[in-house]
């Protein structure tokens, strides 16, 4: 009887544990789901198993050899040009008395954004205005997003900003209180100021209402708000803008950290990576008329989007346009299949790692799979992230998912009381409620054939237009660090410099030397068209004119750009005016056209001299040939058997080509 009693009273012990254990494990839980973006994320993603894995196959890659700085090396001729934005004459700070202050709103992508906030500082500076912190539209509070980041600091660091723009403009966060409430009221004036406009438009339209009224608010949305190319005697306001783009402008902590992830992660295998940016969206296939270069719904949703440009005045040409001959003519993107193959036919081996920019590639992963068929390492955002980390810069967000539906409107409810009230029965029902429309069940392009107009954007997708600004926040810390860039395109929807744009003109800026290749897309169509039909049997005369291309596009695409793309955007092309020629290699480049052909003949300030020219004149004069047999398994025609004299005697004509390429010249 004892032991019975005994036993019983172990089982209540275990019971009262048991009950203790399941109480405190789902404490534990709820702890969890409380604080998982704050906590966990950090733990998560360093567990995660990403779904990228190199495929090498080498596992040596030497860095000493004449391929290497072919492919991968600078450009010898322009490592004397270094960055210099500061001022080189008398350059006084902001007063204390400003004339009022000036309030702005930036509409567009985060290229038109970029381009604005260096124009909207360079006014500011014009006018003697204190400049109150930017506005843009797409990080309102009103989208949907995370109420941590307000506006200008969901992308960058506000205090940076500030602080770096001391000596040139006044910034203050926020506008006082009286002129909030003003502004609330709509009772200070506003200017949509036109695209390009000149200083002379602010000195005689905002200036004086500026005066008058110590405030102007200012509408900003094609991309920028001042021309490109100013005056001889602004030029310190060109300098100015690189100070604002390439200095003050920096993106905030959580998005230079997951950045620097990044890249560590591109770097992990100790290998030079490339950094492709296709360019492709639908608003700049649109608007060249490039259309035909798809098939099905994406050519119905191109013409559409041209539809629409065209009634609004954006595009002034016919809806019809025939693509192919748009596309010889380079006014297309080049796809990711033709840089596929100018990339293999310069001599990148197919285990080379390609970083794929860009938020939105318009045709989706179809139009990548060529490029993932020619290189095994084709890598993008998503596959170097992991869910947490995004959630993690996207900060707290309200959930959007299954909204509660709204009060029935007021007609509806009146005609439902007068139907009640109506003569005797029988009569016939009600007509049932309109169902709203889900595009997600008929397709997303279902839309296209029943109104010209687009369907109004909706609160989540308003939301991924802010995550896209951070998306490709990433994609340009990572391009303009990147060995190697290329872009497919360099004009947006509206025929203004688009993103790569800006990636080019930044890394000319920080490292003028580093591979940006600029290729002519009207005469890559061209080398692409030669051997589409026999792209395993290329011969060698093809392949020396696309290496000669693409070298000769290493400095003639800068200077081409000098007159092509400056004009739109200052900040594509910020040389001669925010560059210097260094001290110890000043004589020589003055003998050199490069230089002077850029216009770039400033001197570089003594403390620049930290070291000598690394590359002596014996490897200047080098053409740095190539000695590898990188491009044979695309375009040399492989024996398939077991034979060794054979593959020995296609390796040494492959060595022969290289060497003749070698004595005819290489990297410029």
């Amino acid at each position: 009887m004892k032991g019975e009693i005994k036993m019983k009273s172990k089982m209540k012990w275990v019971g009262l544990i048991g009950i203790v254990l399941s109480a405190f494990s789902i404490f534990i839980h709820f702890l969890l789901a409380r604080f998982t973006e704050l906590g966990v994320s950090d733990y998560q993603s360093s567990v995660t198993i990403f779904s990228w894995r190199p495929i090498f196959d080498k596992t040596d890659f030497p860095t000493n050899s004449a391929s290497y700085r072919r492919l991968w090396g600078q450009v010898k001729r322009l490592e004397s040009l270094y960055p210099d934005s500061n001022p080189r004459g008398y350059y006084s700070d902001p007063g204390s008395q400003t004339n009022g202050f000036i309030f702005v709103r930036i509409q567009g992508g985060f290229h038109e954004i970029r381009n604005s906030i260096a124009d909207v500082v360079v006014v500011a500076r014009l006018l003697n205005a204190t400049l109150a912190m930017p506005e843009i539209q797409s990080t309102t509070s009103t989208k949907g997003i995370s109420s941590q980041f307000k506006s200008f600091a969901y992308l960058y660091n506000e205090d940076q900003f500030i602080f770096s723009l001391a000596k040139d403009v006044k910034v203050v966060r926020t506008l006082p209180k009286y002129l909030k409430g003003a502004r609330r009221k709509k009772e200070i004036p506003v200017f949509k100021v036109p695209y390009s406009a000149s200083p002379f438009y602010y000195f005689h339209h905002v200036l004086p209402i500026l005066k008058k009224h110590s405030v102007v608010e200012l509408v900003v949305s094609n991309g920028g708000c001042l021309q490109a190319i100013l005056p001889p005697n602004f030029e310190e306001y060109q300098r100015l803008r690189c100070r604002v783009s390439f200095h003050a402008l920096q993106f905030r902590q959580e998005v230079q950290e997951l950045s620097a992830k990044v890249l560590q992660r591109l770097r992990a295998p100790s290998r030079p990576f490339i950094a492709f940016d296709p360019g492709m969206t639908r608003e700049s296939l649109a608007y060249h008329g490039c259309a035909e270069l798809f098939q099905d719904v994406h050519t119905e949703l191109i013409q559409h989007k041209r539809t629409w440009m065209i009634k609004r005045g954006i595009v002034k040409g016919k809806l019809s346009v025939n693509s192919a001959e748009a596309r010889l003519n380079g006014s297309c993107p080049l796809m990711p299949e033709e840089i596929g193959i100018l990339l293999r036919a310069y001599g990148y081996s197919k285990d080379a790692i390609i970083y794929v920019s860009g938020g939105e590639v318009f045709g989706g992963q179809r139009t990548l799979i060529p490029l993932h068929a020619m290189f095994e390492n084709v890598v993008d955002r998503t596959s170097l992230t992991t869910p947490w980390e995004m959630i993690k810069i996207y900060g707290q967000e309200v959930n959007l998912v299954n909204p509660p539906p709204g009060p029935p409107p007021f007609e509806e409810v009146k005609k439902l009381a007068a139907w009640k009230n109506a003569g005797p029965r029988p009569r016939p029902l009600p007509p049932p409620p309109a169902r709203p429309k889900s595009y997600n069940i008929e397709g997303w392009w279902g839309w296209v054939a029943e109104s010209d107009n687009e369907p109004d954007s909706t609160v989540m997708e308003l939301r991924t237009n802010a995550h896209k600004l951070l998306w490709e926040a990433i994609d340009y810390a990572v391009c303009v660090e990147a060995d190697v860039f290329i872009p497919g395109f360099d004009r947006d929807g509206k025929g203004h410099s688009n993103f790569a744009s800006l990636v080019m003109g930044h890394r000319l800026y920080q490292s003028a030397a580093s591979k940006t290749f600029r290729p002519n897309r009207k005469e890559a169509a061209k080398f692409v068209d030669e051997i589409r039909e026999h792209m395993y049997q290329a011969n060698r005369t093809w392949l020396k004119s696309v290496r000669r291309h693409l070298r000769k596009s290493l400095l003639d695409g800068i200077i081409e750009a000098s007159s092509k793309s400056k004009p739109l955007s200052f900040l594509s092309h910020p040389i001669p005016e925010c560059s210097c020629l260094r001290h110890d290699s000043f004589e020589a480049s003055k003998n050199s056209s490069i230089p002077l052909s850029l216009g770039v003949t400033h001197q570089c300030p003594a403390w620049m001299d930290t070291g000598s020219v690394s590359q002596s004149k014996d490897k200047e004069n080098d053409d740095d040939g190539d000695d590898d047999d990188s491009v044979s398994g695309l375009f040399f025609k492989q024996s398939g058997g077991n034979n060794e004299g054979e593959a020995e005697v296609n390796t040494k004509e492959e060595n022969q080509f290289e060497d003749q390429e070698e004595l005819e010249g290489g990297d410029r």
